[in-house]
């Protein structure tokens, strides 16, 4: 697995590792999780304004729930 080091400063250390502590993890995994996390919310935060975008402009196309439903066969 690829390694990545970065340089930080004393208190940002003290409390990335409080942090990794308060939950219960490795430092590596709570730096790792929250960068996911931040990215997942970014892509959430730019399909919503894509989608008010389109809402806005009158580009929205949008179709019963129940049609999803009967694709999946559910």
């Amino acid at each position: 697995m690829p390694t990545i080091s970065l340089r930080v400063p004393e208190e940002e250390l003290r409390a990335f590792k409080a942090f990794a502590r308060i939950n219960n993890c490795s430092l590596s995994d709570a730096i790792r999780k929250t960068m996911l996390e931040k990215i997942e919310d970014e892509y959430d935060r730019k399909l919503f304004a894509e989608y008010e975008q389109d809402k806005e402009s009158g580009t929205l196309t949008t179709r019963p729930v129940e049609d999803l439903w009967e694709e999946l066969g559910l």
